[in-house]
């Protein structure tokens, strides 16, 4: 009797090439999911996989590398491989992690090299251009902007949290709309249509003659609710900005306000790191491509487009009178940018012909 055996081709293959190529496993850490990316010396993406926050500075170190190591078993399919090398970007790379425990989590999966530590703002700027010099501006719960020289962060501007700064981020976007919310129901600000969205957003009802101690009830209940929260959550309020902005059949005067704000922030956060040159008696916003990330910037075009306005009327501050064409390039998140900073640092030439591989093949993958 004949014993007949059946192999998926695809996965045949897919084992052919991790045996023939240098392997490296590239990871974008976040404080809410993971992303990990199998990638190959010439640029190819063999396997993708997710999983829950992987940073340690807010998951805790336990937690954040059983969260890398999830999604990097998922992008090897569920099975070791021969991996040269594992690279993870995340907010706070400085800081002094314990490489060896990575490594042991790592060898496992068939890690028989070094692990990486990278910034996510490196990460972001290699997910928009495979060039070793340029801008990056990060704008999500935080906000952050670099300039890159030599594969290096040369410059950073901001980043420093809610209480010193973040400047245009979802977290400030978020409190200046409880603000205007809470000046337009006591008559310190104007009307706005945001007042209905945030009070519907906590669940609190209106009612404009209920009062309680001289005070409107929902202005009360406003205060008690936003203070049960840690000012990191009021990020939520941030897309309710955007929807008054984008949906309000009239121009809400405070919505436009707020954005306009933000934008110059970040325009400033940008301008703090650019190294402006002098042409024709105009200043220049550094060589080299500009990259945005995070969901202030590529959620939708409002912030993005008024970053980009502010930054050519510039009046004052760095790079005063900015005059250059700026044609920012968007992107989701930083696990492309990984794979290029997983394959430089193993001194391997990213160039376009890599970059548009593995742009491609991730693409691929998550779709």
């Amino acid at each position: 009797m004949k014993t007949i055996i059946t192999m998926d081709v695809s996965q045949v293959t897919l084992r052919h090439r991790l045996v023939t190529m240098r392997n490296f496993l590239a990871l974008d850490a976040g404080g809410t999911s993971t992303r990990a990316v199998l990638v190959d010396s010439a640029g190819n993406c063999h396997g993708y996989g997710t999983a829950g926050g992987g940073n340690p500075a807010s998951r805790g170190f336990g937690p954040a590398l059983d969260a890398l190591v999830q999604a990097s078993t998922l992008a090897l399919g569920g099975r070791p491989a021969a991996i040269e090398g594992v690279l993870v970007a995340m907010a706070g790379a400085s800081l002094e992690l314990p490489l060896h425990l990575f490594q042991d989590g790592f060898e496992p999966l068939g890690l028989t090299g070094d692990i990486m530590i990278e910034s996510d703002l490196l990460a972001t700027f290699y997910s928009g251009s495979c060039h070793d010099e340029g801008l990056a501006l990060i704008a999500g719960t935080g906000a952050v902007g670099a300039r890159i020289a030599g594969s290096q962060l040369a410059a950073v501007a901001d980043g420093t949290g809610w209480l010193l700064g973040d400047e245009g981020s979802g977290f400030w976007l978020g409190r200046e709309v409880v603000q205007a919310v809470g000046a337009a129901l006591d008559g310190r600000g104007q009307a706005t249509a945001l007042t209905e969205l945030v009070l519907a957003e906590l669940g609190i009802a209106w009612e404009p003659n209920a009062r309680t101690q001289g005070r409107l009830r929902a202005q009360q209940q406003l205060i008690s609710r936003v203070y049960e929260q840690s000012p990191i959550e009021l990020s939520r309020f941030a897309p309710l900005v955007f929807k008054v902005q984008e949906g309000a059949a009239q121009e809400d005067v405070v919505a436009r306000d707020i954005i306009e704000r933000a934008a110059n922030a970040l325009a400033q956060t940008l301008l703090a790191v650019s190294q402006g040159v002098e042409s024709d008696g105009a200043a220049q916003l550094a060589a080299g491509p500009l990259v945005f990330g995070g969901s202030v910037l590529t959620k939708g075009p409002t912030v993005a487009q008024a970053v980009v306005d502010a930054l050519r009327t510039n009046k004052s501050g760095p790079g005063a009178g900015l005059s250059t064409a700026i044609a920012p390039i968007l992107v989701d998140d930083g696990v492309a940018g990984s794979a290029v900073l997983v394959l430089k640092r193993h001194g391997i030439d990213v160039d376009a012909g890599v970059f548009s591989r593995i742009q491609d093949s991730l693409a691929a993958l998550r779709s």
